[in-house]
């Protein structure tokens, strides 16, 4: 009877709350840390939102919000393993962009621009630092008198075939807690949001 007078007042029956909770907590925005679960700054905010906006659908943080904060945290941990080659992020990307565009290893100042995983205002300042330093050259395009190209020198070359192990090592240690194929459907599911909101940054022939 008293599971039928708790219906009757609009409580689930104990079961159903039950399922409820399990289904609300599994929906939570957590991480698994051995057998502790913990939530991190981005559920954290997300929870205040929920609280003091219930109106607004703030479910995106769950995704938007945590790229926004592993932006600096994986800058952080590149520059960490460049700093004792007195490389920063920016130039060795640079250094690298030109060492995997193969031989001659010589770009456009546009293209390279264009090839490069961030967005750089000050490319021509970052070229003339690279160029005091010795590790790239610009010269006049043999192929349009009109027009400049940045190739990289022996000393750059050398420069980016050090440094480069040391940011793939990095990428990894950033993906250590994921298996293979999770870091593969991880991989799919960025691939298909940055193309969906960047036709641009799709496949080179569209």
């Amino acid at each position: 009877m008293k599971h039928e007078t708790g219906a009757a007042r609009g409580r689930a029956p104990r079961g159903q709350a039950k399922t409820k909770r399990h289904a609300a907590a599994a929906s939570a925005p957590v991480t698994m840390v051995g057998q502790q679960i913990q939530e991190d700054l981005v559920g954290r905010g997300i929870r205040q939102w929920r609280n003091e906006r219930p109106d607004l659908d703030s479910s995106g943080k769950a995704v938007v919000g945590r790229l926004l904060r592993l932006e600096e945290v994986v800058l952080r941990t590149i520059n960490a393993v460049l700093q004792p080659l007195g490389l920063k992020y920016q130039e060795y990307a640079v250094l690298a962009t030109l060492r995997v565009a193969g031989p001659p290893y010589r770009l456009s100042p546009s293209r390279l621009q264009a090839t490069l995983l961030f967005t750089s205002g000050g490319l021509s300042n970052l070229l003339k630092r690279l160029e005091l330093e010795g590790f790239v050259r610009r010269s006049t395009d043999p192929k349009d008198g009109r027009g400049v190209v940045v190739k990289l020198t022996a000393k750059g070359m050398r420069m980016a075939d050090d440094a480069m192990p040391r940011h793939a090592a990095a990428e990894l240690h950033l993906l250590r807690m994921f298996e293979p194929e999770q870091r593969e459907i991880l991989a799919q599911l960025l691939s298909r949001m940055m193309v969906g909101n960047a036709p641009e940054l799709g496949p080179e022939s569209a």
